[in-house]
């Protein structure tokens, strides 16, 4: 069974959100909104979508950031029946005319975790594009393999019942060290990757909450962390890859 859905986390993108949510619902998906504590205006503009047929809205209280509210979405997409859902950011960055290639690729791969590759064009800002570099060289130490070729780009399809076990059994990351934190262990469970590359584009007028310090202190907390779950896991890793 395959009833695919999209999970968009909303943190103040009252202008962006309306437009990603139109793509999504003209391609098919339903939409699990998640608004994380927004502002009032945003709140209402969140409102007024989830009018519509095929929307869903989760309201939390208290501002979690990306990756909790992403987790929020996933829960949530869960129990409404939905078996994988795609994760999109809601400031327009992602281009959405990839979305029938993911879904289908989810198609013929079910239990497969299905990630973007992102392709980026001169809007990237150049300061976050090279800081990814580092981050690959340390998903691929913790990993203890190559098969992630970009951790950091938010647009991937989860298979829910294989991403919701471990989202309900470990304690990851709440922000912007969700996205690689989650591939790296659901690396460690082998589970399967594949990777379709998508362009992705930064608006000039685009609301980017990445906070350039504090949450590459984050990253760099999640990847030491990881290093000595890693090592402590190593044997345990080999093995199930073994098995494969």
């Amino acid at each position: 069974m395959h009833n695919p859905c999209a999970v968009i986390p909303v943190y103040n993108h009252e202008t962006a959100v309306p437009a990603v949510v139109d793509a999504l619902l003209a391609a098919g998906l339903p939409c699990v909104l998640v608004d994380d504590a927004s502002s009032p205006a945003c709140s209402a503009v969140l409102e007024q979508l989830a009018q519509g047929e095929g929307i869903h809205l989760v309201h939390l209280a208290v501002n979690q950031g990306k990756g909790g509210a992403v987790m929020a979405g996933l829960r949530e997409a869960s129990a409404l029946g939905f078996t994988h859902a795609l994760q999109v950011d809601a400031d327009g960055q992602h281009d959405l005319r990839d979305v029938a290639t993911f879904i289908q690729a989810s198609q013929l791969n079910p239990q497969a975790l299905i990630c973007g590759y992102p392709q980026y064009d001169a809007s990237v800002p150049k300061g976050r594009l090279y800081a990814r570099y580092l981050t690959h060289v340390w998903v691929w130490i913790n990993s203890l393999s190559l098969q992630i070729p970009d951790s950091m780009c938010g647009f991937r399809v989860y298979p829910l019942p294989a991403t919701l076990a471990l989202i309900n059994s470990v304690k990851l990351g709440k922000r912007m060290d969700f996205d690689p934190e989650i591939l790296v262990r659901l690396a460690w469970r082998n589970q399967p990757m594949r990777w379709l590359a998508t362009r992705v584009h930064y608006p000039q007028d685009g609301l980017s909450h990445f906070r350039l310090f504090h949450d590459n202190a984050l990253i760099s907390a999640m990847h030491t962390k990881l290093f000595f779950g890693m090592l402590i896991r190593f044997p345990v890793i080999l093995w199930r890859r073994w098995q494969t």
